[in-house]
């Protein structure tokens, strides 16, 4: 098969994909026509059906694998697909696993890091709760090691959760060597759950959308909540600890007014914060700059980018 991250403007398009989204859609003129999203391993890409009561247009939904045929085009700057001809594929036609994007990091060696990451955690209690999540609780290390950390913008791929965690665990260790008050058990500790929740807001592949548990409660109430209920079987396990560890958590997200219940009132909140912060927007950038075409005559400049907020590029290499 051709994947997507290897079409170019102009290129015929025969070969199967995931249909990953689909809706009815007007036109300004009144004509009917269906957005759909193509999705496999590598990616996704922006599809229009104009006829979609023309007798090669066969009944599909969201998440069928589907043979498709038409042509690649571009428009404001991206690739689009106009589709001519679309049919459910057979279950033999298609290999599932050649459309789940997935971490470009081999998945044992992340886990291998993240058990080693837990032994370096000393506190006993705080030790004990990792334990019993990450290494004991089977079907939640599953659930973790196969969820992406967002439905969309940033690590939106099998192992995105893993690949997302190990990263801000990482940068949260260099903080505790710069500044040394930073309480080294808990910060780690916080990084390693402060995403824990996303395994239940979000359904797993190729879903990948927003449970109920997730539109109602989202993935920092859920995180806090599986922490105390960690925390209640660990005889002992000091509340005043808790509370922070829950704190760290809560207040991940830095803002009210993104998300989060409470700003940081503890050095370690803010300390993950900022790291949570960083990943997630040099990820979004990393995914752009692999993904995106430089627009004819702009000298490398992508175009003004809405998550960013501004007209973004790729520095050039110098010696």
């Amino acid at each position: 098969m051709k994947y997507i991250k290897d079409l170019n403007e102009g290129d015929n398009l025969s070969d199967i994909y995931l249909c990953k989204y689909r809706q009815q859609a007007v036109t300004r003129n009144g004509k009917p026509y269906l957005n759909v999203i193509l999705q496999d391993k590598t990616g996704t890409l922006d599809a229009k059906i104009w006829e979609p009561n023309s007798s090669g247009i066969a009944e599909f939904d969201s998440l069928d694998y589907i043979q498709v045929v038409g042509e690649v085009a571009r428009y404001q700057g991206a690739l689009q697909a106009s589709l001519k001809r679309v049919r459910v594929a057979k279950e033999d036609e298609y290999i599932a696993s050649d459309y789940l994007p997935v971490s470009k990091y081999d998945m044992n060696a992340m886990q291998k890091a993240l058990r080693e990451v837990i032994d370096t955690v000393k506190n006993t209690y705080l030790h004990t709760l990792l334990v019993k999540l990450f290494i004991e609780d089977a079907d939640f290390v599953k659930a973790f090691n196969m969820s992406s950390a967002a439905k969309s913008i940033h690590h939106g791929f099998v192992g995105g959760l893993l690949q997302h965690t190990l990263a801000v665990t990482r940068i949260c260790k260099f903080f505790t060597k710069a500044y040394p008050i930073l309480n080294h058990d808990l910060l780690i500790t916080a990084a390693l759950l402060h995403d824990v929740g996303k395994t239940r807001e979000l359904s797993p592949f190729p879903q990948n959308d927003y449970t109920d548990a997730g539109q109602l409660l989202g993935h920092i109430v859920i995180g806090t909540q599986m922490v105390e209920d960690l925390a209640r079987d660990i005889p002992g396990f000091p509340q005043k600890l808790l509370r922070e560890l829950q704190h760290c958590i809560v207040a991940h997200h830095g803002e009210l007014e993104f998300g989060s219940p409470k700003k940081p009132a503890l050095m370690e909140a803010m300390a993950l914060n900022l790291a949570d912060n960083a990943d997630a927007k040099l990820e979004t950038m990393t995914e752009l700059l692999e993904t995106a075409t430089p627009q004819e005559g702009a000298e490398g400049w992508l175009g003004f980018n809405k998550l960013m907020a501004s007209n973004i590029r790729k520095a050039g290499e110098w010696n």
